[in-house]
């Protein structure tokens, strides 16, 4: 039914791709070769020279050769006495002139803020948890020395505590590794450098000893201590402090203990120990009140000095409402002296009356340090139990602080703190957290102003209400 079948096929070529491939074409080029040189220089001779005037004026030459001819030069007589007369006038004018009255010239350069330099801190003591209980600087003002210890410490203690020491014009300077270590058998409760000396200091211990170091031995820095015997402190040993004695450029030891007993200490480094020249005791009979009386005379606790001294106590002031942790003496007014204590508020006293002159609240809380400026006679500083550090100026109207320094770290009291006499604008601040900060201050609080000791006398004058 289907059969195969064979077809012839048919091709059929197309004209559109013939002509498409006729139109194309094939090029192609190539750049010419590109030549390159290598080309240097170098200078092979080099010329210096110089040239020196010489004198061709004869007058000149004659006058560096006799300068006491110089009177001869030609209309140098005739210009003096035609300026004579008005610089004469002029110099009067300024000799009777009062516009610069008090002014210093300060070359350093204007700083507006308050800032931190340095936190210093020893590692042991750290471990330890003690706290810093006293700062002081030395007499050259590089050094700065911190006493560990504990604040309000209720029972005997014997933990080992240290003095430490950092030179902070030193290039290499560590904040976390003490320049010098010296180890102490028992806390230190104060500390004040030499005045005279830098490698001197003297520190109160817990135990009631009084020991002076000399930091320049390495081996045994111990210069003199006074031991523990019936003429010494017999409780913790609250102040320490370098003071002249009668012998020209000799200084002894000025310290004062809890029990009220205040004890003056010459140095014999040849026995290796203090000796006791003159002791005071503060007895309630000598403390007025209108309040209180006492039957029995019996020893007042002593918390703080400061010299000069005034022994036995013939005057009395009105007392705060707790201890008093601090007492500074102004170094600008013999009269003038601040207190602070336990009631928060900064006491401005005067020596000639009873009542405190002005009473400025520092702090909520305790303040334990208070010191006057060294170059400013209307200002101080106050260490509070808030960690902060509040600076007062009191040529302002305000009561409210000038600067306020904190430090940082919550619930760590500012213990102590110390102005630096050779450089004014440090302030060394110590807290209970075992750090000593060392802070730059403005210009406005280490600068004198023209009118600022006449309002101190001012002030030392007026009469307490």
């Amino acid at each position: 039914m289907f059969t195969d079948e064979a077809q012839v096929s048919v091709s059929i070529q197309s004209s559109w791709r013939k002509s498409q491939q006729s139109s194309q074409e094939s090029r192609g080029c190539q750049t010419r070769a590109i030549h390159s040189t290598e080309t240097g220089v170098q200078t092979c001779s080099s010329v210096v020279s110089s040239t020196q005037t010489e004198l061709q004026d004869h007058v000149t030459t004659q006058f560096l050769q006799d300068p006491h001819n110089m009177l001869h030069l030609p209309g140098l007589n005739d210009f003096l006495r035609q300026i004579e007369a008005p610089v004469i006038r002029e110099l009067v004018r300024n000799a009777k002139s009062h516009a610069f009255d008090g002014f210093q010239v300060n070359w350093e350069e204007h700083n507006q803020m308050v800032l931190c330099l340095h936190q210093l801190q020893h590692p042991r003591a750290l471990e330890q948890d003690l706290h810093v209980t006293s700062v002081s600087w030395s007499c050259t003002g590089a050094v700065i020395a911190c006493a560990y210890g504990r604040m309000a410490e209720g029972d005997w203690s014997n933990d080992k505590s240290y003095i430490c020491t950092w030179n902070i014009d030193h290039g290499g300077l560590n904040p976390k590794q003490a320049d010098l270590v010296i180890d102490v058998p028992t806390p230190v409760t104060a500390l004040c450098c030499h005045p005279k000396h830098p490698a001197l200091m003297t520190g109160g211990l817990y135990s009631g000893e009084v020991i002076v170091w000399d930091t320049s031995q390495s081996t045994d820095p111990v210069v003199a201590q006074t031991g523990m015997s019936a003429d010494s402190h017999r409780e913790p040993v609250c102040q320490v402090t370098w003071v002249p004695l009668q012998n020209k450029g000799e200084f002894g030891v000025l310290s004062a203990c809890s029990g009220g007993r205040i004890l003056l200490w010459t140095v014999s480094a040849e026995q290796g120990k203090c000796v006791l020249k003159v002791a005071f005791a503060l007895v309630q009979q000598q403390v007025l009140s209108k309040n209180i009386s006492f039957k029995t005379p019996a020893a007042v606790p002593s918390e703080c000095l400061s010299v000069p001294l005034r022994a036995p106590a013939v005057f009395s002031f009105r007392p705060g409402s707790g201890p008093v942790h601090s007492i500074h003496c102004s170094p600008f007014h013999r009269n003038l002296f601040l207190s602070a204590g336990t009631d928060g508020l900064a006491h401005l006293h005067s020596l000639l009356q009873t009542n405190p002159l002005r009473s400025i609240r520092v702090s909520d809380t305790y303040v334990f340090k208070v010191q006057w400026s060294p170059t400013r006679p209307l200002l101080f500083a106050a260490a509070t139990g808030q960690g902060e550090v509040q600076i007062f100026d009191l040529s302002r109207r305000s009561l409210r602080p000038a600067a306020t320094i904190d430090p940082g770290g919550v619930g760590h009291a500012a213990t102590c703190l110390a102005f630096n006499c050779q450089n004014p604008g440090l302030l060394a601040v110590g807290k209970t957290n075992g750090t000593v900060g060392v802070w730059k201050l403005s210009t406005d609080l280490t600068e004198q102003i023209p009118t600022e000791s006449h309002l101190l006398e001012q002030i030392a004058n007026q009469v307490a209400e």
